[in-house]
């Protein structure tokens, strides 16, 4: 969500513990329009695999709701612990929990035993007052009655990164770090990752977290490994121009929102294209460096990032996103992998939708998954609020 100050942009990066298929630590995130609010939690189930997994999706999945209800971080952490089932051998929780709630320019922090969040303003580390919460009989197992909580105003470039404790414990036994990585050491590695790049992203932050953790372990991680970094900074910005408009007396507007957009531009379709090109008096050039061989091949235009067909490029990107979560690694060259990396790489995304029919997508002869442009823009938007976290504003001409 954009602020007049900052965006918030939140990501996560995970390794599962070597010879499971699924991770024992669960983060959950969600940003909420309309109240300039993002909420996110990680839970780290006790063990690892299904049973771990289970019982942090139970941990998260309540923190989330009841975090959103505006319930206070006391009444939270009860419900939570008086829930949780006790391990009837180590007399511990199932499953610890970090909850974030950044509401209205304030971030609170609710931690139940998982490694500290480390603060970062700028290259350094920044250090608020925590609170000890304890909690109605819950130490009578033996578990920790203790939660820990602090609330503090973000600046613009603060950071927030979150981790389980497969972080810190990561490399324990080896030569080098014979007590695992410890803090002040993952300390010391976020620090000198941002000043070497002062603007890295979220994502790339929480990976290279985790990536280290990894080597530290021989790539062989020992425990779920789950780095969460919550990022304060300039909204990076895409538009997305696609399908002409209904009336042609509106062709030059729509051209000068794209022209005048401070962000990355892509022109999708050809109708679309040819309208750009005219207005902005400009040469489409077809590329065919890099050919998906199931899609049309991508243009380039002065004064646009990227020129692509319409309704079967913006089908695969639909696609794509629906059937993937991490797109870190796995993108080529082909037209909707490229519009996927400017999607990922943004955090606002406008989309200028023409409301003129086009006839070539009302032929019976074509393939029955193909829906007309509007269809996929929304199921796209859907997407990339939900799962990607994405604000998107659609605008039709």
């Amino acid at each position: 969500m954009s602020t007049s100050s900052y965006y918030i942009e939140a990501s996560h990066n995970q390794r599962n513990h070597i010879g499971e298929y699924i991770c024992g630590d669960v983060f959950l995130s969600k940003r909420i329009k309309g109240q300039n609010r993002v909420l996110s939690v990680l839970s780290d189930g006790m063990g690892h695999g299904v049973k771990a997994n289970i019982l942090a999706t139970l941990t998260s999945t309540m923190a989330l709701n009841f975090c959103e209800e505006h319930r206070d971080a006391q009444t939270i952490a009860q419900i939570i612990m008086d829930t949780l089932p006790i391990c009837s051998e180590r007399h511990t929780s199932y499953s610890t929990f970090t909850i974030i709630d950044i509401d209205n320019g304030h971030a609170n922090i609710l931690e139940y035993d998982n490694p500290r969040c480390l603060i970062m303003r700028g290259g350094n580390v920044y250090e608020p007052d925590w609170t000890c919460l304890l909690l109605d009989n819950v130490d009578k197992e033996g578990r920790s009655q203790e939660i820990k909580t602090c609330s503090f105003v973000p600046m613009k470039e603060d950071r927030i990164i979150y981790i389980s404790d497969g972080i810190t414990q990561s490399g324990m036994g080896s030569d080098k770090f014979p007590f695992g990585w410890q803090r002040e050491n993952y300390v010391k590695f976020v620090q000198d990752t941002i000043l070497n790049e002062r603007y890295i992203s979220a994502t790339k932050l929480s990976q290279r977290v985790v990536d280290m953790a990894h080597s530290n372990d021989n790539y062989c991680s020992k425990d779920d490994t789950s780095c969460g970094v919550i990022y304060f900074r300039n909204p990076r910005k895409l538009i997305i121009a696609t399908g002409p408009p209904i009336d042609i007396s509106q062709d030059k507007e729509y051209v000068d929102k794209v022209r005048n957009f401070n962000g990355y531009k892509i022109i999708s379709g050809a109708t679309t294209a040819e309208i750009f090109s005219r207005e902005m008096n400009q040469e489409i050039i077809d590329d065919y460096d890099n050919i998906d061989p199931s899609l049309p091949p991508s243009s380039t235009m002065k004064g646009v990032d990227l020129v692509t067909e319409g309704v079967l490029t913006l089908n695969k990107v639909e696609i794509m996103l629906n059937n993937n979560n991490d797109f870190s690694k796995n993108l080529n060259n082909g037209p909707a992998d490229k519009i996927i990396s400017m999607l990922m790489d943004s955090d606002e995304i406008h989309i200028l939708v023409g409301t003129k029919i086009n006839q070539a997508h009302l032929d019976p002869t074509m393939p029955i998954e193909i829906e007309i442009r509007r269809t996929i823009v929304k199921k796209i938007a859907d997407l990339l609020e939900k799962k990607f976290m994405k604000e998107v504003i659609i605008e039709y001409l």
